[in-house]
C-alpha cells in the first residue's frame, strides 16, 4: 500500500471525470420531465401507452429516492429535495435542501443546467415548470451564488397567476396549468429545439394529497402519460426531420405512502418507491438490474447520464462529490460500501467492466461544502476486479472520512460518519 499527498488543486485542477468532451456534440438534445409523486406500482399496474412507447425504444426501471435508509444520506421523500437530487446528482447532506421551503441550498453543488451553461454558454437552455421555485431557487438563475447563470428560456409562474387560474378547491387550475405548460414545451421543443430542457409538472402530486389510491389519481395519471405522448412527439419530430439524438428522462420524485397514498416524507418502502423511463439506447447493466440486487437505480444517476449523452465533462474536485452513478455507457464499478472496523476502512464494490485499476482517495475534511478544495491523500491502487480493498488509518485519526474510488469509467463516494 501506498500513501502520497496530494492537493486536488494543483493536480487535478482543469482535470474531469465522466465522459470526455465528445467531438460531436451538435446535434445531441437532452430533456428531463418530473412528473409529481407518482410511486413505481402506480405506474406498473396501469395503461399508459405512451410511457410504454418510450420504454420500448429505451428502457424502464424502478428506482428510488430518499438516500442510503438510516445513514449520512438519508433524504426526505419530499418533492424539492427530489428536484434537487436530481438537478445536482446529490443527497439532502450535500444540496441542502431539506423541504420545500427550500431555505438554504448549497449552490456549490452545482446543477446540470450551471455545468451546461458554463461549458456550452453557446447553447440554449429552457424550463417548462408548474412551480416558479423551481428556476428561481433550485436552478438559483441569476443569484450571485451560481455566478448569474442565466437560462436562454423559461415559461413558469402561472400558479401565480390567479386571474387566468382562479384557484379551486380541486386544484383543477394545477392541470391547467400543467395543459399549458406541456403545450408551450411541445411548441417550443419542436420549433426551437433547446439542448438541455426541464419540464416540470404537479397535478399528479395533488391528486393524490386530495384523494389518494383511487380513481381519481389513476386519472391523473393517465392525463399525465397523454402528456408524455405530446412531448414524445415533438423529440420524434426533430429526430425524424432535424437527425437530431434527443435523450429522454422521465421520472418522479417521491411515491407515496402505503396506507391511503396522501402522504410522503418518510422513509417506508413506497415513499421511497420511484421509476425512470428513457428513450436512452445505450442503457447500461446498472440500469437494467444485472449487476446484482443491491444496486437499485435512483434519481440522482439522472444528472451523470445526461452530462455523459451532452458531452458535459464534469472536473474531477466536483465530480468527487456526485453520489449518481451514470445509467449509460461503461462502468467500472458499482454498489461501493464502506464500514470501519478499528484503525481499518474495508471498501468493497461490484466490478462491472474489469478494465484497470481503482484509486482509492481519502481524506478528514469536507471544505467542498464551503467552496473551498479538500487536500486529499491517495491511500492505494488496486485493480478493480478485487472488488475490495483495505486501508489503515492509524496514521489518520478522525470521525469523519470522504472516501472516492476513482476508476476508469466512473467514481463513487462514501462518507463514514461517527
Amino acid at each position: 500500500m501506498r500513501v502520497v499527498l496530494v492537493s486536488l488543486f494543483f493536480v487535478l485542477f482543469g482535470i474531469c471525470f465522466l465522459q470526455p468532451i465528445q467531438a460531436q456534440t451538435e446535434k445531441k438534445k437532452a430533456i428531463f420531465v418530473i412528473v409529481d409523486g407518482i410511486a413505481a406500482d402506480v405506474i406498473e399496474k396501469s395503461k399508459l401507452p405512451n410511457l410504454t412507447s418510450i420504454a420500448k425504444t429505451g428502457g424502464y426501471t424502478r428506482a428510488y429516492v430518499g438516500g442510503k435508509k438510516n445513514t449520512y444520506s438519508q433524504t426526505p421523500t419530499i418533492s424539492a429535495v427530489g428536484y434537487n437530487s436530481l438537478l445536482t446528482g446529490t443527497w439532502v447532506n450535500k444540496h441542502n435542501v431539506w423541504d420545500n421551503n427550500i431555505k438554504d441550498p448549497n449552490y456549490h453543488y452545482w446543477t446540470i443546467f450551471r455545468f451546461f451553461e458554463a461549458q456550452y454558454p453557446h447553447k440554449k437552455t429552457a424550463v417548462f415548470s408548474t412551480w416558479l421555485d423551481n428556476r428561481t431557487k433550485l436552478i438559483g438563475e441569476g443569484l450571485p451564488q451560481t455566478n448569474q447563470l442565466q437560462l436562454d428560456y423559461f415559461f413558469d409562474g402561472f400558479e401565480l397567476d390567479t386571474l387566468h387560474f382562479p384557484h379551486d378547491k380541486e386544484a383543477e387550475y394545477i392541470h391547467q396549468i400543467d395543459e399549458k405548460v406541456v403545450d408551450e414545451a411541445t411548441l417550443y421543443l419542436q420549433n426551437e429545439a433547446p439542448d438541455l430542457s426541464w419540464v416540470y409538472l404537479e397535478y399528479t402530486d395533488d391528486m393524490g394529497h386530495k384523494f389518494g389510491d383511487s380513481d381519481r389519481f389513476t386519472n391523473a395519471v393517465r392525463l399525465m402519460d397523454n402528456q408524455m405522448g405530446r412531448l414524445w412527439k415533438a423529440i420524434q419530430y426533430r429526430e425524424q426531420n432535424f437527425g437530431e439524438e434527443w435523450q429522454l428522462f422521465i421520472t418522479t420524485d417521491h411515491g407515496r405512502d402505503a396506507a391511503s397514498g396522501k402522504n410522503h416524507g418518510g422513509q417506508s418502502d413506497r415513499e421511497r418507491s420511484t421509476w425512470i423511463v428513457t428513450n436512452a439506447k445505450d442503457l447500461n447493466a446498472y440500469f437494467q438490474g444485472k449487476t446484482g440486487a443491491e444496486t437499485l437505480p435512483a434519481v440522482v444517476d439522472i444528472m451523470p447520464s445526461i452530462a455523459r449523452h451532452l458531452g458535459v465533462s464534469i472536473p474531477k474536485i466536483q465530480a468527487f462529490e456526485v453520489d449518481g452513478t451514470p445509467l449509460t455507457g461503461k462502468l467500472s464499478l458499482v454498489n461501493s460500501t464502506l464500514k470501519r472496523e478499528g484503525n481499518q476502512l474495508e471498501l468493497t464494490w461490484k466490478t462491472v467492466e474489469k478494465e484497470g485499476s481503482v484509486k482509492i482517495w481519502l481524506t478528514t475534511t469536507n471544505e467542498f461544502e464551503q467552496g473551498k478544495k479538500d487536500r486529499y491523500l491517495l491511500m492505494d491502487e488496486v485493480p478493480v476486479v478485487n472488488e475490495k480493498a483495505v486501508i489503515d488509518i492509524t496514521k489518520i485519526p478522525s470521525k469523519f472520512y470522504k472516501i472516492v474510488l476513482e476508476a476508469k469509467y466512473n467514481v463513487q463516494n462514501k462518507w463514514l460518519v461517527e
